[in-house]
């Protein structure tokens, strides 16, 4: 993707200049302006945790993505092969924004890295909701030009342009726009905002412990959480090991302790934090969004132009009050592992298969545009 200057209508999110100045000016509408780039940060930042992110501070804007258009497929021999979409048959309505929210794992600082995590946040202007779709990383699809891997092959073979041309080929749905964020962004918001209380069982509690105290960040305090199992408030680095929770498996990276879980709760986990965040936001006050903004935005990237930034000031408030509705991809019921012999296990090693492609992006466009599409 090539970079985009920032006179091209951009809004530079990677400084606090932006804000800053804005939040000298008198006006309702620029206090607005401020709270909907704050609510744009917050609901990126928060998407994203648990990822070992480094993100290049001079690759601010990538330039907009081509679509897939109508290059031919490359189709590996594998039993369930389906018929991938182009951009003419993507499902889309202008009253509905789609912004794809990668958090990418680029600690070798090599061209893309690698991302585990996936959510397209839909604004549903029509039905007044926020919806996020987690897209599950092992879900093994048609990656455009590439042949059969899983989804998350896709941003480490292309960043986030293959990424959203692999989403849109496979389930038929447009992405307007993207932003990547890293796992600092989620940790400053929550401490900024002293804390989030959230609904933790035993053992979400035991794996924080036991995370803060293996990777060194309890000052050799075996249980940092010492509260019974409910509601407890969280502090950015518990947040941000609650949300990598997939479970522990006994002897598998050093670990003493085994702790049940897998990467479909994982994703609920980020979906149900990024959901409170937001219901939290609606009793911040100003000063602690501006210092949100100023905070996280040297560590996003984002296409978002300035003039779609803007279109958004007079709903600013109105979208905190959306009601937050949530799902995953693939669909229970539409999906079975693999078994080692299959075509797709010496491709891509145990991995998702999504049993009936159509079924499935019914689904999904179901529950982005409900009564808008036939």
């Amino acid at each position: 993707m090539a970079n985009r200057t920032k006179g091209e209508n951009m809004v530079d999110i990677s400084s606090d200049k932006q804000v800053r100045k804005l939040y000298k000016k008198k006006g309702r509408g620029l206090r607005t302006f401020t709270l909907v780039l704050s609510v744009i940060l917050l609901l990126t930042g928060s998407a994203f945790v648990g990822l070992n992110l480094y993100i290049e501070t001079h690759r601010r804007f990538e330039g907009n993505y081509e679509y897939m258009g109508d290059e031919k497929t490359k189709k590996r021999a594998t039993a369930d092969t389906v018929t991938t979409l182009k951009n003419s048959d993507l499902l889309q309505n202008s009253k509905v924004l789609n912004i794809m929210l990668f958090g990418e794992d680029n600690k070798h600082e090599e061209e893309h890295g690698r991302t585990d995590t996936m959510i397209m946040l839909s604004i549903d202007n029509v039905h007044k909701k926020l919806k996020l779709t987690s897209f599950q990383r092992d879900t093994y699809v048609y990656i455009p030009g590439q042949g059969y891997d899983k989804i998350n092959a896709s941003y480490t073979l292309g960043g986030a342009t293959l990424s959203i041309k692999t989403i849109q080929a496979n389930f038929g749905v447009k992405i307007d726009r993207y932003a990547v964020v890293d796992f600092d962004s989620f940790k400053d918001i929550i401490d900024t905002l002293g804390g989030v209380e959230i609904e933790v069982t035993k053992d979400e509690i035991e794996y924080i412990n036991y995370q803060m105290y293996k990777n060194g960040q309890s000052n050799g305090n075996r249980h940092t959480i010492t509260a019974k199992p409910g509601v407890i408030r969280l502090n950015g680095q518990e947040a941000l090991w609650y949300s990598r929770n997939r479970g522990l498996t006994i002897g598998e990276d050093d670990n003493e302790i085994g702790i049940s879980g897998d990467d479909w709760d994982r994703t609920a986990r980020q979906r149900k934090l990024l959901t409170k965040m937001v219901t939290d936001l609606k009793g911040a006050g100003l000063s602690d969004i501006v210092e949100i903004v100023n905070k996280v935005g040297p560590k996003i990237t984002t296409n978002l132009k300035k003039d779609e930034i803007m279109g958004l000031v007079s709903n600013a408030l109105t979208y905190i009050s959306y009601e937050i509705k949530q799902t995953y991809v693939p669909k229970e019921g539409l999906w079975y592992y693999n078994n080692p012999g299959d075509d797709s296990w010496y491709v891509a090693g145990s991995c998702i298969h999504i049993t009936d492609m159509e079924a499935q992006r019914k689904a999904l466009a179901d529950f982005v545009y409900e009564d808008l599409v036939q």
